[in-house]
C-alpha cells in the first residue's frame, strides 16, 4: 500500500520538527510548511492525503487556510490550537477540520489521530468499492462513486466529511441518529473528540444544502436525541 503523504503546517519549527519525525517513522511521506500561503502553495504542488494545520499562523491563519483547502481539494484536516477555548475549535471545525488538538499535545496521540482519519478514510473507499447506490430524492442527488451532491440540478460542495454524514442520515430516511451513532458512523470507532463536532458538521452542512430557503429542511433536529433525515424520494 503506498505511504500517505502528510503536510505538517505551523510557524514553530520545533513543532514541525517533531510531529515530522513522529510521522516519518510511522513510515508516512512527510512534507513541511511554515506559513499559509506556504502550505497552500505546497499542497496544491504535492496534493497531500491530510494536512496537520495550526490555527496562528503567518501570513494566513489556519482557519483561512482550512477554508481555501476544502474550497479546491477533498483533503483532510487535523487542527492545531494553541487557545483552549471552544471558538477556536467550532470556527475550524466550520470549514471543514476533520479533528483538532490542544497545545501541547502528545505525538503519539497527534499519530493516532492520524491514523484514525485516514483509516477511516479507507474503508469509506472500500464500501464505495462495492458500489453503495445513488440516493435520489425530490430535488437532491447523492452520488457516492463520484461524491457529488446536487440540489435542484446545483452542485453543492461538501467537505469529505460533510457528504459522509449526509450519506449516512440519507440511507434511512425517517431513522433518527443519535450523535453517537453518527461518531461511529462517520468519524469511525477511533474518534477521540466530542459529541458536539456533529452538531458544528450538521450546521455546516445545513447552509450548504441550503435549507432554510427550500421549505421543509432536510436534515431536521430531534430535540433531546439527535438527527434526521426527511427527504421524499422520486
Amino acid at each position: 500500500m503506498e505511504a500517505a503523504t502528510i503536510l505538517v503546517v505551523d510557524d514553530e519549527q520545533p513543532i514541525v520538527d517533531l510531529v515530522s519525525s513522529y510521522l516519518t517513522n510511522e513510515g508516512f511521506v512527510v512534507h513541511r510548511a511554515y506559513d499559509g500561503p506556504g502550505a497552500l502553495a505546497l499542497a496544491r504542488s504535492v496534493k497531500p492525503d491530510l494536512v496537520v494545520l495550526d490555527v496562528m499562523l503567518p501570513g494566513l491563519d489556519g482557519i483561512e487556510v482550512c477554508r481555501q483547502l476544502h474550497r479546491d481539494t477533498s483533503v483532510f484536516v487535523l487542527m492545531l490550537t494553541a487557545r483552549a477555548d471552544e471558538i477556536d475549535k467550532l470556527i475550524g471545525l466550520s470549514v471543514g477540520a476533520d479533528d483538532y488538538l490542544t497545545k501541547p499535545f502528545s505525538p503519539r496521540e497527534l499519530v493516532a489521530r492520524v491514523k484514525a482519519i485516514l483509516r477511516r478514510n479507507r474503508v469509506i473507499r472500500a464500501i464505495e468499492v462495492n458500489q453503495r447506490p445513488i440516493l435520489q430524492f425530490e430535488g437532491l442527488l447523492i452520488d457516492p462513486e463520484r461524491r457529488e451532491v446536487e440540489r435542484n440540478g446545483v452542485r453543492v460542495d461538501l467537505t469529505p466529511r460533510e457528504f459522509d454524514l449526509l450519506y449516512a442520515l440519507a440511507s434511512y430516511p425517517g431513522r433518527v441518529f443519535t450523535r453517537e451513532e453518527l461518531l461511529q458512523r462517520v468519524w469511525g470507532p477511533d474518534f477521540a473528540g466530542i459529541d458536539w463536532v456533529v452538531d458544528v458538521h450538521i450546521g455546516t452542512l445545513r447552509r450548504k444544502l441550503d435549507d432554510d430557503h427550500h421549505g421543509t429542511p432536510l436534515v431536521q433536529t430531534v430535540r433531546g436525541v439527535g438527527y434526521k433525515f426527511v427527504g421524499s424520494t422520486r
